[in-house]
């Protein structure tokens, strides 16, 4: 952790609903006029989309039928602990951005599902923020986990995971049901062992649970509403929050733990905006004190 560069991270498995989170960042971002190094997690992949399918390819024919992006095979946890370490002391690093669709692509003059080169960050910004797979990830001598400032986990129940998962990469990337079922199987292994132990060293985890059947995700015609679910927010650490204020401004939300408080579907990004504003204003205080003492 740092007080001069201090990082966010969300991290969650795909279709988990990471992007909204991040959305909301991004409006506390600007409204309160900082500047952040975005990080995506798909930038540490270790292959780009056609090496992933020859990979793939490869370990079916060798018997390995789990083979997926979740593990520590087809990811760069060293150089992802590395960014975060040298941000965190002196606000530098190396990134590059992976490219997902032609539109991303074209500025580049490269391939979708290519990654750009290696550069340095930009210099004298406010934070770093993550989103991705990775962000609380601990494996052998790797501790990514231990650097960010504030570690947030995104996890609905995983037959929600499912279904948003299941309407993403049919509707946006046009691939059947059987895909991405496939796909699914394919990943739980590494699922519950490199996703899921990631919640226990997060800061705060947001699990929507939804109001409506979800018993069978694979013929789900859409995602459950906002409105039609719950969102159940779990503190590692209680101390200094106050949930008396919370429970105020949000409406019909209770507390059904010490440490959790659970919010109305439709409140989720206002819980946010109310949870880690006054987080990110401690981080900006702490931040001006340590570098006003160099």
């Amino acid at each position: 952790m740092s007080e001069r560069y201090p990082i966010i991270a969300i991290t969650g498995s795909s279709g988990a609903g990471t992007t909204s989170v991040t959305r909301t960042f991004e409006n506390i971002f600007r409204r309160e006029n900082l500047s952040a190094t975005i990080i995506e997690g798909d930038s540490f992949h270790r292959y780009n989309r056609q090496e992933m399918k020859e990979r793939q390819i490869e370990a079916e024919k060798s018997g390995d039928r789990n083979f997926s992006h979740f593990g520590p095979d087809t990811n760069l946890f060293a150089e992802l602990e590395g960014l975060f370490r040298s941000y965190g002391e002196s606000g530098t690093g190396r990134r590059r951005k992976y490219l997902h669709d032609a539109e991303e692509a074209a500025p580049y003059d490269q391939k979708p599902g290519t990654f750009t080169p290696w550069e340095d960050i930009e210099r004298g910004t406010d934070l770093l923020f993550y989103e991705g797979l990775h962000g609380a990830v601990v494996h052998g001598d790797i501790d990514i986990a231990k650097h960010p400032d504030l570690l947030i986990g995104v996890v609905p129940v995983i037959n929600l995971e499912w279904i948003q998962k299941l309407w993403r990469d049919k509707s946006k990337r046009g691939y059947s049901t059987e895909a991405v079922t496939d796909t699914i199987l394919r990943r739980m292994p590494d699922y519950v062992n490199y996703i899921c132990p990631q919640f226990a060293h997060t800061h705060v985890n947001f699990q929507r649970v939804p109001c409506v059947d979800t018993s069978n995700p694979f013929i789900a015609r859409d995602i459950p509403a906002p409105d039609e679910s719950f969102v159940v927010i779990r503190f590692a650490n209680p101390k200094g929050i106050d949930f008396q204020y919370l429970l105020n401004m949000v409406k019909d939300s209770f507390m059904s733990r010490a440490n959790t408080i659970v919010v109305p579907g439709g409140k989720m990004e206002l819980a946010m905006q109310l949870i880690f504003t006054p987080f990110i204003w401690r981080m900006m205080d702490r931040k001006k004190r340590a570098m006003s003492q160099l």
